[in-house]
């Protein structure tokens, strides 16, 4: 049976790379990081920015927002800070849900425990 190539994932992309994958020039890319501040990447020794897989897909939304949606900067910006707060709640009512289905699980299992019915 033949082994199955192993297929490695870049980690860090360079920002001549993030911008060929958009089509943008790099100094659009710096100028988004500056003036939405909702992209962050690493750093090396020397300042270059290497972005991972998260950062890129908040470029193409800022992207998207601004040249295929018409936002302002202003605009997405906000969009971007609302559309966060609206899956950081998200995730906290996922994260309830199942605190509470496992306490569910927990009342449930006591009961059969202690025989039952009450």
């Amino acid at each position: 049976m033949p082994l199955k190539p192993k297929t490695i994932e870049k980690i860090y992309w360079t920002i001549g790379e993030v911008a060929a994958e958009l089509g943008v020039k790099n100094s659009s890319i710096r100028f988004w990081e500056k003036e939405i501040g909702t992209v962050n990447p690493k750093r090396t020794g020397k300042g270059d920015r290497l972005y991972n897989r998260k950062e890129i897909d908040q470029l193409k939304t800022i992207q998207h927002l601004l040249k295929d949606k018409g936002f302002t900067l202003s605009g997405a910006k906000n969009e971007l800070r609302h559309s966060g707060r609206t899956e950081a709640r998200t995730l906290d009512l996922e994260q309830l849900r199942q605190r509470l289905l496992t306490i569910r699980r927990e009342l449930i299992a006591l009961k059969i425990q202690h025989g039952g019915s009450k």
